[in-house]
């Protein structure tokens, strides 16, 4: 029964301290107003909405491909990792000007259930990401299916489309590392070296570029898939600069046999780690 207007606390040197309830819609996510200049810069956003398929009915859309794609990867950005965490972003109305909605409140939403809320539910982001090419077309719900040889192309084009003129020498470092796992999620494995269960992702940069990052399951040799990965890499690379020497460089995990002889056989330069063993010692 007793609501004051404010809240009046002890004061910091000449300042009053004040807490009042009259703010309206607050965010804390202003600093992705930042993102979005730099995304009005580079239309990353726009060209990975493009890599994905809509299978649904136009008449019946509120989120478009691209307004669900922004969403997830604006929260993404800004900390948001679990899809349940935008059954509240859904309501805040900096994360919808981020995203491009014009309605940055919610209030006409054709359901009146969904009034207030701009943006869309954990349960339609969920759609979009776990719909296949094999089944979007024919799925009820799951009906957006992404194109992950695009998405593939597309992290090699903005690094080749970063630079003004090609390199003379470029060079490609290799790595696994563990995603350790907490519950009984599908493909879990006990990895020995990092003694959790975990997923073992193959991940290739170019200083600070991602030029691929592939989910594993952790019961998979270290470099298991890099030739595949190299040869896509390295081909799409080269078609836009012929004569840029590529060099690649990667730990003990990924001295296999396979990966030299394809790098020698493709004129690769390569840097790689070598286990210690007794022979080794021996010669030192």
């Amino acid at each position: 029964e007793c609501k004051p207007e404010q809240l009046e606390f002890q004061s910091l040197g000449r300042r009053e301290v004040i807490g009042r309830f009259d703010g309206g819609r607050i965010t804390s996510d202003g600093g992705g107003l930042l993102l979005r200049e730099v995304d009005q810069h580079i239309g990353l956003l726009d060209r990975l909405a493009a890599c994905f398929t809509d299978h649904r009915n136009p008449e019946s859309i509120e989120h478009s491909v691209r307004d669900l794609v922004a969403q997830r990867v604006y929260g993404l950005a800004l900390g948001y990792e679990d899809l349940n965490d935008h059954d509240d972003l859904r309501k805040d109305s900096t994360l919808a000007l981020l995203v491009g909605k014009r309605d940055l409140t919610g209030e006409r939403r054709v359901r009146a259930q969904d009034r207030g809320n701009p943006l869309a539910a954990s349960s339609t982001l969920n759609r979009l990401e776990l719909g296949t090419p094999e089944s979007a077309s024919s799925d009820r719900y799951k009906r957006i299916a992404a194109d992950s040889e695009a998405l593939d192309r597309l992290l090699v084009d903005l690094f080749l489309e970063s630079y003004r003129k090609p390199p003379r020498k470029i060079w490609l470092d290799l790595d696994a590392t563990d995603d350790p796992l907490h519950g009984q999620q599908e493909g879990r494995f006990f990895h020995g070296y990092y003694r959790c269960y975990c997923y073992l992702p193959l991940y290739i940069f170019s200083g600070e570029h991602l030029l691929c990052a592939r989910l594993r399951t952790a019961d998979k040799d270290a470099s298991s898939g890099s030739v595949d990965e190299l040869q896509r890499i390295v081909g799409q690379i080269r078609a836009r600069w012929p004569k840029t020497r590529i060099i690649i460089r990667a730990d003990s995990g990924f001295c296999r046999d396979a990966i030299m002889a394809w790098c020698e056989t493709n004129d690769v330069g390569y840097v790689l780690g070598l286990a210690r063993n007794k022979r080794l010692q021996q010669a030192l």
